[in-house]
């Protein structure tokens, strides 16, 4: 009697599903619109765009719903066979911020191929880059990631270290420690992923340093630097870092290597990759024209 009761009230929940869902698309859906018709007051700005993506996003993570464009994360050996990829193989990953997106990209045949796209859950603070601890400000900047770094038992499910602050970050006197991406929604300067899309992320990067990759590279961009995006942020402030950015992006978006990126004059500096290049490589205070290495 007890379990036809228990079935019974499973299936009332399940069919109550889609009329919940359909709900949070309404309400979602209303929000855009009001969004777009009082620009004066919701979306005048680049900010109110940001807290839009983070409100939706959390909405929909407390109802429990999977963010969309999440790949179908039960079928991971399928999709790696139907790409033609291998678990193992040197993973590369880009974040970016105003897009909401992390992607993940695997070698095969000497150059990387982009395997997945994921919503980014939350990220914290604005445009640009960490500047010093407390600021609550994700970072942007070419990061790399050792084995030393993933944190199977982090209080966010499980996290990878970005490695904040990395020679760039030194030498501009950025602070601040413990940047990751990690599981959940909640974010105090990090990326945060859900549980079950960093369970997916984790497998492969996992994978890919036991298989002998000795870092994967992270490069970690504000926006999708195009070209019409880079003239709409002309006149910002952080518009010259953003260009030392853009330069390792789409250095990256002709040859699908990862670049070989140092620090020359307080500046990032970016090299085409090679074909045995994984990304390893890490951000070191190098002008190529001394042969200087600084700490």
């Amino acid at each position: 009697m007890g379990g036809h009761t228990r079935r019974s009230r499973e299936v009332r929940i399940d069919r109550r599903r889609p009329a919940l869902a359909f709900f949070v698309l309404a309400l979602l859906a209303g929000a855009v619109l009001m969004w777009h018709a009082v620009p004066t007051r919701i979306g005048s700005t680049l900010d109110s765009e940001i807290d839009f993506k983070r409100w939706k996003n959390r909405t929909l993570y407390s109802l429990g719903f999977d963010l969309p464009g999440t790949p179908r994360l039960d079928h991971l050996d399928s999709r790696l066979a139907a790409a033609g990829l291998t678990l193992g193989a040197p993973v590369f990953i880009r974040i970016f911020k105003r897009e909401f997106e992390l992607e993940l990209w695997l070698r095969k045949d000497g150059r990387f191929q982009r395997f997945a796209t994921y919503p980014v859950c939350r990220w914290s603070g604005r445009l640009g880059p960490k500047l010093r601890t407390g600021d609550r400000q994700a970072p942007e900047g070419v990061y790399t990631v050792s084995a030393g770094q993933l944190n199977p038992q982090s209080r966010w499910h499980r996290s990878f270290n970005l490695g904040f602050p990395n020679a760039y970050d030194r030498a501009h006197g950025s602070s601040g420690s413990y940047l990751m991406v990690h599981g959940g929604c909640s974010s105090v300067g990090c990326f945060a992923m859900t549980n079950a899309v960093i369970d997916e992320i984790w497998k492969l990067v996992e994978a890919a340093l036991q298989h002998g990759q000795p870092r994967f590279q992270v490069q970690v961009l504000p926006f999708r630097p195009t070209d019409a995006a880079m003239t709409t942020a002309e006149g910002q402030r952080n518009i010259e870092f953003w260009r030392q950015l853009k330069s390792a992006h789409d250095l990256f978006e002709v040859t699908h290597i990862p670049p070989r990126v140092r620090l020359c004059r307080g500046r990032y500096v970016s090299e085409p990759g090679g074909k045995t290049t994984d990304g390893s490589s890490p951000v070191e205070s190098r002008c190529a024209a001394t042969g200087e290495v600084k700490s």
